[in-house]
């Protein structure tokens, strides 16, 4: 969707309209009304800081549904769908899961994993819904943060660096199980670059092409 408001520009001593879209990361099937997850920049954010620290409660926004951004449907096929999502690209991700765990799922979908890249765990967004997944649905559900700027004294005890080779094997379906796969990646630009290739871009290369995913393998959200 398109989010869009009137705010003051401070720059130009003016009120600008402000417009940016979000992904809702609630279940089709919830009507009247819908779920956003939002990352609050501060003062580095024009919309997300309004939304999430001045918007009042009773006040309004303006929503438009954008057709063509609607990127692949629920229910899903692939019998194992490994999960690639950075920063807010987790959004898109939370609305497929809903769709393959949620009350009255048809996806054909019996395992799915998530790998998740943050910065630090201050970071992680969406975390205690993924846990509450995984702790429903064991055996069918796992999601392993990976923290790139963690501190090193930190309690956090999960996974360090970045989603490498080493990670997709360990926690991913294998491209050797053809048809029953799907990864989805979602992130910026330079996760694509370095794991699959520019959206854009049907061919996959970077890490994923080199271990052997094919285009019907991996769906560049």
């Amino acid at each position: 969707v398109l989010a869009k408001s009137e705010l003051m520009d401070t720059n130009k001593g003016e009120v600008v309209d402000v417009i940016r879209p979000y992904t809702p990361i609630s279940a089709n099937n919830q009507v009247g009304c819908f779920d956003l997850l939002i990352k609050d920049y501060g003062e580095n954010g024009f919309m997300s800081k309004y939304l999430c620290e001045d918007l009042a409660v009773g006040g309004t926004v303006d929503f438009k549904h954008i057709d063509f951004n609607v990127k692949i449907q629920a229910p899903f096929k692939h019998k194992k769908i490994g999960i690639i999502a950075g920063g807010t690209g987790i959004t898109p991700m939370m609305q497929a899961l809903h769709a393959i765990l949620g009350e009255g799922s048809t996806s054909a979908t019996t395992e799915v994993s998530f790998l998740y890249g943050s910065q630090r765990s201050d970071d992680i967004l969406g975390g205690e819904m993924l846990d509450a997944w995984a702790k429903q649905h064991v055996g069918k559900f796992t999601h392993v943060d990976v923290l790139s700027n963690e501190p090193e004294d930190s309690e956090y005890s999960g996974e360090r660096g970045f989603i490498d080779t080493a990670k997709i094997e360990k926690y991913l379906p294998k491209a050797s199980d053809g048809d029953d796969v799907m990864i989805f990646v979602c992130g910026p630009p330079i996760m694509y670059k370095i794991l699959c290739g520019p959206r854009d871009q049907k061919e996959i290369t970077g890490v994923l092409g080199e271990m052997g995913y094919t285009p019907s393998q991996v769906f560049k959200f």
